[in-house]
């Protein structure tokens, strides 16, 4: 099973001039090979054959390259094409040890060759310094290649399909497509490579003893290698011819056949070749071809000698085609798992693959020149996945950030962050910085219980918070979901809010805390303008909220008119609160060094405690106020602009708020999944991927996933996964080639989210530890979000950058659990514990 370095197929769409050298033996062949793909698939071939004497066969090495070379030469010039440095495919068929596609080190000679100072060395390095050595033309050789994967590559031309080659003839060998997973020779384990199973050695181990008959071991014993290649010697042109003299021998002289006569030609080894037997198996001609090959060996066979001997023929070529037809079915298997012959030979082994692995759907399809045009088309495919690998990372490059470019984005989020806090530029500043009018996280002392209402589409949560104090962490969730009428969403605000009160009613009875007075955290996730903490004043409705006289009016006030309409229970006092200030509470309980929030799931946004002297919006310079950063702005005065790709403007054309939330787009799940999208749309367009057709599902905006990247980058869950994605996408015929480049698309822009999210965490903790005047600061940062949960590499890549980034802080991430109703309430505690203290 070793490795070719062949890591696909031919997809139809290679094209160019390439050279082919096949070497196997005393002569050997020069040719050009022309393929075309305009339109159709074409492959024009000229060749010519030169010999190579026998001294040279057994002298020096260098001059049997320095020969090969010259021939090089004189083809080059018939052929006019001297002056063009062409790729070259090297079919080499001696035993070699390949460690890279163009090296190839040969480890014996073999078919009468022993040139000295070739063994142990790399055959393409000899052929290259015989070529420089002429100096007179220059080749770029490509690939060595086996003629089995020759085959292959030459049916794989004409057939998409075809990912096995098979060879049955002189000798036998097999190849096919293999998972990288599965090669634990070499590193890497994505995608696939042509294994060269060197199957004739199968049986070399003892495997085959049951199988093998005496006859089978005196051949063995007869040949130039005993005990190698045994399977070969079963099944193989070579010695198939040998098998049924041995059998005509053994029967003659137990008076069997021919009267119990023999021949010296009948006992000569090696006389009685295969070839001559193949008519033997026909039917009509069978006898009459049997007869003339017994009397050309010069035996007077009786009717039923032919009969015989036609027999002996079926039996030993059908033996044979099962053989290699259930060795076939294991390879079948193994790539079913994973995802030629002639005459009666061929149509046995057929029959017998289709028994024995009836779900595979076989085709054999016969190679034509499998060492020359196979070589040829193994650089030609190779020449193409090199063009292609180039544009790919070419456009991939775009989306790669370097860490200057990192550097850069941190200074630029610190610089809108001093704008955003200043009262001189905030209104133009991108990143709002908004205070939140929280200013303080838990200690620990808060108790009570406490309502939180989470409101922020068309379903919404009443929760039950019961934080008991002396023992941390001791929180008690109770909850309900309710949902929104269409119609209450856009009908009037006074029916909005009497429907949430209503629900907020029915939750307390369902509670047995009928008429109870209590403190409530409101999750109001729309855009609101704040004064203090139980004030919040609605900018404007979005998510399709359409609810008139809300806007400009304080959403406290609306929700304690309509508990007072209703004069069922009491709010004794409401905090608007925001999810990622909620986030952060909510680690702050666990943790008191938690002083940042952050959010990456569908958005993104950041939070965290500043100095109340540079929040210049407050007045007061006292103590601390959590910032609501919003942060997923940032960028929308074309802070970003140099490293917006063009799949990012894409984004945000087709988005519902062009050149809005730019940080947002490149960070967010709402948009990671649009974004690859784009790029395999490029690529499909560009002929890169999927064979350069698209789906009608690909072409649809918002059908890739944000999940599908955290499912596809999950390790080890292999291309499988991948597989199963593209075809809920309609890319039914992907290949495993298209499979790792989708991986290496995912892999590449959700890296860049988690780095652009790292540079912005950098400039908040930063900016902390400056504010603090400390040299080293530690901190922790509450996170919450989908991505930053569910995707196998964000959050370490993130982290990674930030420590990068900000090495005088050492930071801890916390996940949060439910930010915006364990939060809500926390906060509202907290505000009552300050409340009650400055009362006392």
């Amino acid at each position: 099973m070793l490795p070719t370095f062949v890591r696909s197929t031919p997809d139809g769409t290679e094209q160019g001039e390439f050279l082919s050298l096949d070497l196997g033996g005393s002569n050997f062949r020069v040719l050009l090979v022309r393929v075309m793909a305009d339109g159709e698939q074409k492959v024009e071939m000229e060749s010519q054959i030169y010999a190579i004497p026998e001294h040279l066969m057994r002298g020096s090495g260098s001059e049997l390259f320095d020969h090969i070379a010259d021939c090089l030469s004189n083809f080059l010039e018939k052929m006019g094409i001297k002056d063009k440095k062409l790729p070259l495919g090297f079919t080499f068929s001696f035993p070699c040890q390949q460690t890279k596609l163009d090296e190839s080190v040969l480890v014996s000679w073999t078919k009468g060759f022993k040139a000295s100072g070739v063994e142990g060395q790399d055959v393409v390095s000899l052929l290259r310094k015989s070529i420089k050595k002429r100096g007179d033309f220059d080749i770029d050789i490509v690939a060595v290649v086996n003629d089995t994967v020759g085959t292959m590559m030459t049916c794989g031309y004409d057939d998409h399909h075809c990912e096995i080659g098979l060879i049955v003839g002189t000798g036998t060998n097999a190849c096919y497509m293999e998972q990288m997973r599965n090669l634990e020779l070499l590193d890497g384990d994505e995608g696939r490579m042509c294994v060269n199973t060197e199957w004739g050695a199968f049986g070399d181990d003892g495997a085959l003893e049951d199988l093998r008959t005496d006859i089978d071991r005196e051949i063995d014993a007869g040949s130039l290698n005993p005990g190698k290649q045994l399977f070969e010697k079963m099944i193989s042109g070579m010695y198939m011819g040998e098998l049924v003299r041995l059998i005509l021998v053994r029967m003659a002289k137990e008076h069997l056949l021919f009267q119990g006569k023999t021949t010296a030609e009948l006992l000569t080894t090696g006389i009685c070749l295969l070839m001559d037997h193949e008519n033997c198996l026909l039917d009509k001609e069978g006898l009459t071809s049997a007869e003339q090959v017994l009397r050309g060996l010069g035996l007077d066979p009786s009717v039923e000698d032919c009969i015989a001997t036609q027999r002996v023929c079926q039996i030993v070529s059908t033996r044979a085609a099962h053989l290699c037809a259930a060795t076939l079915a294991a390879v079948l298997r193994q790539v079913r798992d994973n995802k030629a012959a002639e005459k009666l030979f061929s149509r046995r082994l057929h029959k017998m693959v289709r028994r024995l692995v009836p779900d595979c759907d076989v085709r054999f399809l016969q190679s034509q020149d499998g060492s020359g045009k196979g070589a040829a088309m193994v650089t030609a495919v190779a020449y193409r996945l090199a063009a292609q690998h180039v544009e790919r990372q070419r456009i991939l490059d775009t989306l790669r950030l370097s860490r200057e470019q990192l550097v850069e984005v941190k200074k630029l989020m610190s610089e809108e962050m001093v704008r955003g806090l200043s009262k001189q530029t905030h209104e133009q500043a991108s990143v709002k910085m908004l205070p939140t009018y929280v200013r303080s996280t838990p200690d620990g002392t808060e108790h009570g219980d406490f309502l939180a209402l989470d409101l922020g589409g068309s379903s919404f949560r009443v929760l039950l918070v019961r934080v008991r104090s002396g023992k941390k962490h001791n929180v008690d969730m109770h909850h309900k979901i309710y949902s929104i009428p269409q119609e209450t969403m856009q009908g009037t605000g006074e029916e909005l809010f009497s429907h949430i009160v209503d629900c907020i009613a029915d939750f307390l009875e369902y509670m047995g805390m009928r008429g109870a007075s209590l403190p409530l955290g409101f999750t109001f996730s729309f855009p609101c303008h704040q004064s203090k903490l139980d004030q919040g004043i609605l900018l404007r409705w979005t998510k399709g909220f359409k609810a008139s006289g809300c806007v400009g009016q304080d959403v406290v006030t609306l929700l304690k008119d309509a508990v007072s309409r209703r004069q069922e229970f009491d709010l004794n006092f409401v905090a608007v609160v925001n999810d990622t200030v909620g986030t952060m509470m909510t680690c702050g309980y666990e943790d008191s060094k938690c002083e940042v929030g952050l959010i990456v799931g569908t958005g993104t946004n950041a939070c965290y405690m500043e100095e109340m002297h540079n929040i210049e919006l407050v007045e007061n310079d006292d103590g601390r106020m959590c910032v609501n950063m919003e942060w997923g702005a940032f960028g929308d005065n074309g802070e970003l602009d140099d490293f917006c790709t063009q799949f990012d403007h894409m984004v945000d054309e087709c988005s519902n708020n062009p050149g809005k939330q730019r940080y947002e787009k490149m960070i967010s799940g709402m948009y990671l999944g649009e974004i690859v999208r784009n790029v395999l749309m490029d690529f499909t367009a560009k002929g890169l991927l999927f064979r350069g057709k698209l789906s009608e599902r690909l072409k649809t905006r918002g059908i890739f996933e944000t999940k599908f990247l955290s499912q596809i980058e999950k390790d080890r869950l292999a291309m499988r996964q991948v597989r199963s994605i593209l075809q809920h996408l309609g890319l039914t015929s992907s290949t495993c080639d298209d499979s790792v480049l989708v991986k290496e698309v995912c892999s590449v822009v959700a890296r860049r989210a988690a780095q652009l999210c790292g540079a912005g965490l950098a400039a908040v903790v930063d900016k902390i530890r400056q504010n603090r005047n400390l040299n080293q600061l530690s901190v922790t940062v509450g996170v919450d979000g989908t991505l930053y949960k569910t995707h196998p590499h964000f959050a370490n890549i993130m982290q990674e950058t930030l420590q990068d980034l900000a090495p005088q802080c050492q930071v801890t991430f916390h996940k949060s659990e439910d930010g915006s109703g364990k939060g809500a309430a926390l906060i509202t505690a907290v505000a009552c514990r300050i409340k009650s203290e400055g009362q006392h």
